[in-house]
């Protein structure tokens, strides 16, 4: 072997350039990463929505002996509790051997993606066809959501107060949905708008029917079959949509993607792919020195305001209930807790490298990916992680040999974006983002690398075990 120079040594010693997962890690690793994919994979298949994802929180959390909190009783170390919050957002907690007031360490990702949402009176019937009206939520491209297999899943509320839950679109067999679109032949003048007009909010309309319920006359006979296969299946009737969270997904199954199967493809990776790793970590904690909270929150496509997003008080009741149970105020838990924003970053596409800053891009396969702050052009709207703490991220992935990069959320003037991190750095918490880069975000149908997911666990699981 060539014996390295006293530049390269220099360079090795001084110099910072992130590379390949797979150049840092063994063999046994990257089978253990494809199998902990496995795993995700089946998640993100089962889990579409946020209720869908706190439902199966829920179940694997009770399996593993996690109980409902209950802030009358007094914990241990090793305890583990959780708090539901309204079905769609959820908090695991492992009780620490430091008391709460040294501070919780906390992961916190969100659950909800970017989809369609029925209106309020969604279903009618024109030149007896049938559609549901939708209204997006969180940014999307719109033009992306045509012509692609669609489901449908949620929970009606009906009149007697009964609560019936959705899921139609996804197994074999069943029925899909979809959005129409122009052939080419005919979209000239469609072809004329921008892209970003290609397809308006009120054209995405959802084909759910056209089938009349009789050959009698009469109107909108093709709307009161629809009405009747609900009403026989679901046993709701039209006025049951004002009670009802009907949320419009990707019917495309996830899978693996590139001939190496390096990748996994499917709707939902924003956020979920940061959800399940902090998840499988808070479930590793057996009995950490600090107690430990993931947090798998709700909203924050949308600003994460509304009961259950990180911008309302949910979250810091719960902690200072914890804080309560030592005498302690929540504030003084607060102040000398730490946090991962586990949330994405855009990955750097060779396609399109001209809204990137290649030197501070994340790139898949490089590992987790700090992002000290998000914002837009002059850093508006983010937290802004300290030195410090930046320091103690850095020194606790090295520590944990966790292959990570930094990165930025797109060249300055781009445009940008923000996380919950801002809102948790608002309660006296230091706070990061950490997550996994991701291709095609906020499409139907994004990518991530396998290698990138199973570092996010070992950042998590790093994190809950520093001492």
């Amino acid at each position: 072997m060539k014996e390295k120079t006293e530049a390269e040594l220099l360079a090795e010693e001084l110099t910072y350039s992130p590379k390949h997962a797979m150049k840092q890690m063994d063999n046994s690793e990257v089978q253990a990463a494809d199998a902990f994919c496995g795993g995700y994979m089946q998640f993100l298949n089962d889990c579409k929505t946020e209720r869908e994802v706190t439902a199966f929180v829920q179940a694997q959390a009770e399996a593993k002996g996690f109980e409902p909190f209950d802030c009358s009783k007094k914990y241990k170390t090793g305890d583990k509790v959780y708090y539901l919050n309204r079905g769609k957002a959820i908090i695991l907690t492992v009780f620490g051997k430091k008391p709460v007031t040294a501070g919780v360490r906390i992961a916190a990702a969100h659950i909800d993606s970017p989809r369609l949402d029925l209106k309020p009176n969604p279903l009618y019937e024109d030149e007896e066809t049938a559609f549901f009206k939708t209204h997006y939520y969180g940014g999307i491209k719109k033009y992306q959501w045509t012509a692609i297999p669609l489901s449908l899943h949620g929970v009606v509320l009906l009149q007697d107060g009964s609560s019936v839950t959705v899921s139609l679109g996804e197994k074999e067999g069943e029925p899909k949905f979809v959005i129409t679109d122009l052939l080419p032949h005919l979209a000239k003048e469609q072809e004329q708008r921008t892209l970003a007009d290609g397809i308006r909010g009120e054209e995405l309309n959802v084909l759910v029917g056209s089938r009349p319920f009789c050959t009698d006359s009469g109107s909108e006979q093709v709307k009161l079959h629809i009405l009747k296969l609900l009403h026989d299946k679901y046993g709701m009737t039209e006025k049951d949509f004002l009670s009802a969270e009907l949320e419009v997904v990707p019917a495309m199954p996830v899978c693996d993607i590139g001939f190496d199967r390096s990748m996994i493809g499917g709707y939902g990776h924003d956020d979920r792919v940061c959800a399940y790793p902090s998840m499988a970590a808070v479930f590793d904690a057996q009995a950490p020195e600090y107690t430990c909270l993931t947090v798998l929150t709700d909203k924050e496509e949308t600003g994460s305001d509304g009961n259950t997003g990180l911008n309302s008080a949910y979250m810091q009741y719960f902690i200072e209930d914890l804080a309560r149970m030592e005498g302690a105020a929540g504030y003084q838990v607060l102040r000398k807790s730490k946090c991962l924003s586990a949330d994405v970053n855009a990955a750097f596409d060779p396609t399109f490298p001209s809204v990137q800053e290649k030197r501070n891009a994340s790139f898949i396969n490089r590992g987790v990916v700090i992002t000290k702050y998000t914002g837009a052009r002059g850093k508006s709207g983010t937290s802004d992680a300290c030195a410090e703490f930046m320091s103690f991220v850095r020194r606790t992935l090295d520590g944990a040999g966790v292959v990570w990069q930094q990165g930025e959320l797109g060249a300055v003037d781009a445009g940008g974006g923000g996380t919950v991190a801002k809102y948790i750095a608002n309660l006296d918490v230091d706070v990061v983002d950490v997550g996994v880069p991701v291709l095609s975000m906020h499409a139907p149908f994004e990518v991530v690398s396998k290698l990138d997911v199973y570092m996010a666990y070992r950042a998590f699981k790093a994190f809950f075990e520093q001492k």
